[in-house]
């Protein structure tokens, strides 16, 4: 301000001048946005880089490591572990995932009618979701025992098996049978809720339309649901699929990867590898291998999801 010819500058508190700083967007944006960054950079960035650097050099536990290019991706192919956890990884996901696919929807279908208890029922649908999964999974290491094993138990007393029952966490196929079904088990309520969501959100009147056109449950089904829950169902699958290929808690707890490899996935043995004989470039390698086509799968869904939406 000025006072005549002398001008005379007010100097307000400090807190005032904050408060006027914080107003400002151009502030207040990257003061809100900082934090998130920080923990994305040193929680997300940060370890992804180390794997990178990881997979490309001969790094040892206790020796200096050197730059091998892509050699560690090139040798895995030489071992006979690596081509059976390949292959393990696509018929774990694509059995897990399409079961979870299909009884999910089924399952989200029933919740959607009118049903006594209704509230309950859907709680409960949720538990093996928040169980923790190892403390889950030890107990279905114990139902699928060969020594004191329930699902055996009453599959005898059924009279569907033959004494003294499979050995399902020795024999190959039954160990990967096992794990299957504790993945659908544990995955099946993500499926159930988030599809239920969907399904809750489709306008009554299209399907009394439907209805007065003659149509029936199962063409309802299909031209008025399946096309509205398209994106929902891309999303879920899409989440479903990158989990699975990731999984480790259930194949470690149940099964440790064996018998001989056959229940192994990228997760268990690159631990295996990495951390138990010390390779860590390789390990890293293992872990990051179907990096490139996880990322194509991602772009695919999206875009999808993107037409769908539009």
């Amino acid at each position: 301000m000025a006072v005549g010819n002398i001008a005379v500058t007010v100097r307000l508190p400090l807190r005032v001048r904050v408060r006027e700083l914080l107003d400002r967007e151009q502030v207040l944006g990257p003061l809100f946005v900082t934090p998130a960054l920080f923990l994305l950079v040193l929680l997300v960035a940060y370890p992804f880089c180390m794997a990178l650097y990881f997979a490309v050099s001969n790094a040892f536990i206790g020796r200096p490591s050197h730059f091998v290019g892509l050699r560690n991706f090139v040798n895995l192919w030489q071992s006979d572990a690596f081509r059976q956890t390949f292959q393990n990884a696509f018929v774990f996901t694509g059995s897990a995932v399409a079961l979870k696919l299909v009884l999910g929807i089924s399952l989200a279908v029933l919740l959607n009618q009118q049903l006594w208890f209704k509230r309950a029922i859907r709680g409960a649908v949720l538990l093996p979701w928040v169980i923790p999964t190892a403390l889950s999974t030890l107990g279905w290491w114990w139902m699928f025992n060969s020594l004191y094993s329930v699902v055996n138990w009453t599959g005898i007393h059924l009279g569907v098996m033959d004494p003294p029952g499979p050995n399902w966490l020795g024999q190959k196929y039954y160990a990967m049978t096992a794990v299957v079904v504790v993945n659908v088990w544990r995955g099946l309520p993500f499926f159930a809720i988030t599809i239920l969501a969907g399904l809750v959100s489709i306008p009554r009147e299209l399907y009394e339309a439907a209805e007065a056109d003659g149509a029936g449950p199962v063409a309802r089904f299909w031209h008025v649901t399946l096309p509205l829950l398209s994106p929902v169902l891309a999303i879920v699958v899409l989440f479903s699929t990158i989990f699975t290929f990731s999984d480790f808690n259930i194949v470690y707890v149940l099964t440790h990867g064996g018998p001989i490899n056959s229940t192994h996935l990228f997760a268990t043995l690159a631990r295996q590898v990495g951390l138990e004989s010390g390779q860590i470039g390789q390990g890293a390698a293992i872990s990051l291998y179907l990096f490139p086509v996880l990322v194509f799968v991602v772009w695919v869904h999206l875009r999808f999801v993107r037409r769908q939406a539009y």
